[in-house]
């Protein structure tokens, strides 16, 4: 009877588990000047919880996340909002336009730097207000949600919690 329950717990919840995917911006590029990141999400699906790498030489770069004024005019926030490691991982906690920038130089300008995507809600997501999307990413990925909203703890997450708890009470 336990077995039975546990079987459909899984079957239920594991699809959810394997869900998120993982973009590497630009691919094997990476986030660089001149390359046309419009036309690399172009045939991409992103959802909440899945999760933007980008990915390029430390000091080269940097990534802002910024808002749809910002994006066009490549308006770039203040330097301590910048992520910098190289290995910038963001989680799309929340569906919507989500508008991305290099501030280095005319990096954005001049050099197309610069991405454009929309986040679709995930199956079973939590519903997340559009006033909160405007937050700054960051650059480590914590398992519980920040004040902004930007970063939440995953579905996934919870769910394989709910899994091993019910898994210990069913044996």
């Amino acid at each position: 009877m336990a077995s039975t329950r546990i079987i459909i717990l899984l079957a239920i919840a594991l699809p959810a588990l394997v869900s998120a995917k993982e973009f590497m911006v630009g691919d094997q590029k990476g986030w660089t000047i001149n390359f046309d990141y419009q036309q690399w999400a172009q045939d991409k699906e992103f959802h909440v919880g899945d999760k933007l790498i980008f990915s390029y030489p430390v000091g080269a770069h940097n990534v802002f996340k910024v808002n749809g004024t910002g994006f066009q005019n490549c308006i770039k926030p203040a330097l301590s909002e910048a992520l910098t490691s190289g290995n910038d991982t963001i989680v799309l906690a929340t569906p919507g336009r989500k508008w991305y920038i290099c501030g280095v130089g005319q990096h954005c300008a001049a050099g197309g730097q610069k991405l454009l995507i929309v986040v679709n809600p995930g199956a079973m997501s939590p519903s997340v207000s559009p006033s909160q999307s405007f937050g700054a990413p960051t650059q480590t990925l914590p398992a519980t949600g920040s004040a902004d909203g930007t970063v939440v703890a995953s579905f996934q997450s919870i769910m394989a919690i709910t899994l091993a708890v019910l898994f210990v009470i069913a044996v």
